[in-house]
């Protein structure tokens, strides 16, 4: 039987080597090249027989495979790694003396040695290292503090621009080290998606991309199209090169000089920019700094300024380190690019909860890549704060941020006798009149149940992935339904019929579509909205909108009165004994349930079949009377599992340490300014296996 298997699995060894090389291939000339050799269609049915014969034979699998793209490993704690090299920082000025001094100083010290420079793009993202071993991706480790990382070589895999395996010839064991990046359009195309499904964007591509290294579920990870831009090779003391034997002296030699060791892992297979230039002398160097500091706006991705380096490597000990840094690099810094504009005029935006945002409707202004003609005034403080009249030139800034802003008002080019802008007093949308409640930097529309973009907004926050999950209902689709009459609001998604769907569309002023629904649309529509009935009550609260009422509340209201009826009933003063809701949120929560349309609405949806009874998912009471907090990370749990788990049992989750605390439940990684509020309180800290032996009754 042992031999039959041994014969029958040749085949699939061999078709399994020929489909790894195949896609290895295509996904190199594809990330590296930018060049499609086979059609989407069919390198998705060679992953996807390649795919069916990993998990036909599993022991055949690569950990390397070209699977392992598309992600699908979850990890629920980032395992922490001791770089095996420091990951130093690098020097950093704004101050291009600074360079010269540098440069000068470099040159007293390595006297007579002849050396060159090399000038970089210094990317705005994320620092890893990759460690590779014969050839092989083994692990890839975040930045961290310098010394110590978090393994996160399950999503490294997902990133294109990663080998998984080298090419040509390459050392045995080294580290490659370079910055994660996001892409300008796929980093906007990922923002639309996140405000499609109700959630703030991220401010900057650095952000989105930290982030998103740190994401459990590596197929999420892969759908975020992060590129890898290798910037530095860190090789042992005594190294050999693989691959082909024969070339080894030539890498010996070209591994001697930084630019060589960029050159060698272009060829190996890595990402390397071709934005790179020796330089001979200070001069050179300037001149490669000014000229990226105009052409930077042109880059697909985002750079925040340019790191010099001693390009001889011999010479590197000779110049040696500080404490923090490298004496053989530095990095220049870029200031935020910053125009005058004139302002044309001050638009008011209306929010989901009927928040005013002012908007500077500028003259359009090449600034950072893009021509701005708006931006946020944030509210009237701001506007005041600023002095800003009618007419004036505007100082608007972009910097690591994608999202411009204004900074200042050009004085001298302020016209005389102009007037001070005026902030509106009546909502721009419905007319009624404006509040500003006490405490609050914004103005806001009270007319809520009657202003038509609270409605959408209302109706869009409802949809959104974490309150009702109808995702076939995006904000043109919503909006046209509210046009055409057939929604005002949200229970009236519940009486929508395929007949009334079908056929519906809407076009813009120039005449042209912007949204329609068809057959099959129409049906997808139905069918997640009757896949919404499911929402737990939580979720149901939270897609309400009740003014301050996020999802953690939501859930904390929702467990702690249980069903909709003993919520409505409440008091404000029982309404603020609910853990984290405050006096000014309970007000709104009250008034919220008190007005009879929202009472109204509340009950078309109990009978349009939704949740609004907690379910009893308590299954004994081990732990009552006892109060924990969670820190850290788990490994059987996420934190909301454990926190729910803790609660099923009997126990309570507080957010905080204090004398009431029974135990702290510490996974890896607990804050530090817990543990040591912990010891000072004298709170046990106990552990996962701790605890799980403790809700199945054994002692602690």
């Amino acid at each position: 039987m042992d031999l039959f298997s041994s014969v029958d699995i040749e085949p699939a060894r061999k078709r399994i080597a020929e489909l790894t090389q195949l896609l290895d291939h295509y996904n190199y000339e594809y990330y590296m090249n930018d060049r499609s050799e086979v059609s989407d269609f069919e390198f998705d049915r060679l992953l996807r027989e390649l795919s069916d014969l990993e998990r036909q034979y599993p022991d055949l699998a690569s950990p390397n495979s070209p699977t392992r793209r598309v992600g699908g490993e979850v990890n629920k704690s980032f395992r922490q790694v001791t770089h095996r090299f420091p990951m130093l920082s690098l020097g950093n000025t704004y101050s291009i003396e600074e360079i010269v001094d540098f440069e000068s100083r470099t040159r007293k010290l390595l006297g007579n040695s002849a050396f060159s420079y090399t000038c970089e793009l210094k990317y705005d993202g994320v620092a890893i290292g990759l460690t590779y071993r014969h050839g092989q991706l083994v692990q890839a480790v975040t930045r961290g503090n310098g010394t110590v990382g978090d393994d996160i070589t399950s999503n490294a895999r997902t990133i294109g621009t990663i080998p998984l395996r080298l090419r040509g010839c390459y050392p045995d064991d080294f580290e490659a080290r370079g910055e994660v990046v996001y892409p300008f359009d796929a980093f906007e195309a990922f923002n639309r998606q996140r405000e499609a499904d109700g959630d703030e964007p991220f401010a900057n591509p650095r952000n989105a991309a930290s982030g998103s290294l740190k994401l459990q579920d590596s197929a999420e990870c892969a759908k975020r199209k992060l590129m890898f831009c290798m910037y530095f090779m860190m090789l042992p003391n005594h190294w050999e090169p693989e691959g082909d034997r024969s070339v080894g002296d030539i890498m010996t030699a070209q591994l001697s000089s930084h630019s060589g060791r960029l050159e060698a892992a272009r060829q190996m297979g890595f990402k390397v920019q071709p934005y790179i230039k020796e330089c001979k002398d200070i001069d050179e160097i300037k001149a490669f700094i000014d000229y990226w500091d105009n052409e930077r706006w042109n880059l697909p991705f985002a750079i925040d300024g340019i790191v010099i380096k001693v390009n001889q490597v011999e010479l590197w000990d000779t110049l040696g380190l500080t404490a923090k840094s490298p004496r053989w690099a530095i990095a220049f810094k870029f200031k935020a690019q910053q125009v005058s504009t004139p302002l044309l005029s001050v638009s008011y935006q209306v929010g989901r909860t009927g928040i005013i945002t002012p908007v500077a409707n500028m003259q359009p202004v090449w600034l950072g890549g893009t021509t701005v003609k708006r931006a946020t005034l944030v509210n009237a403080d701001f506007i005041e704060k600023m002095d800003i009249h009618e007419g004036d030139s505007l100082l608007v800034e972009k910097g690591g941020e994608i999202i411009p802003k204004v900074v200042g008002v050009d004085m001298q080019k302020r016209q005389p006798g102009a007037p001070r802008i005026q902030y509106i007093t009546h909502c721009p949308e419905c007319g009624a009149r404006l509040v500003r409640a006490e405490g609050e930097a914004g103005f806001y529309c009270p007319n809520s149940d009657d202003c038509p973009p609270q409605i959408v907004g209302r109706l869009e926050h409802f949809v959104s992935r974490k309150a009702m999950n109808i995702d076939s209902l995006g904000s043109e689709r919503l909006e046209m339904l509210y046009q055409k009459g057939l929604v005002r609001d949200v229970a009236d998604l519940y009486d929508l019929t395929r007949e009334q769907l079908v056929g519906l569309e809407s076009y813009d002023s120039d005449g042209l579509r912007r949204a329609s629904i068809q057959d099959k649309g129409a049906d997808n529509i139905l069918m997640a909205i009757e896949g919404s009935r499911k929402v737990p009550f939580e979720r149901v609260l939270f897609a309400l909108g009740i003014r301050y009422v996020g999802e953690v509340g939501a859930k904390k209201l929702a467990r702690y009165f249980k069903n909709i009826d003993a919520l409505m009933s409440a008091s404000v003063e029982e309404l603020a004994s609910v853990e984290d809701v405050g006096e000014k949120t309970a007000g709104f929560i009250y008034d919220y349930f008190h007005d009879p349309r929202h009472q109204r609405l509340v009950e078309r949806l109990q009978q349009a079949g939704l949740h609004f009874t907690v379910a009893d998912l308590h299954i004994n009471n081990v732990l009552d009377g006892k109060t924990f907090v969670v820190s850290g990370v788990f490994s059987r749990f996420s934190r909301d599992e454990i926190k729910a788990h803790i609660e099923q049992h009997g126990g309570k989750v507080s957010s905080s340490i204090s004398g009431k605390t029974d135990y702290v439940l510490a996974g890896e990684k607990m804050g530090p300014e817990k543990l040591k509020k912990a010891e000072k309180l004298g709170v046990p800290v106990i552990s996962e296996d701790d605890y799980l032996r403790m809700v199945s009754h054994e002692e602690v």
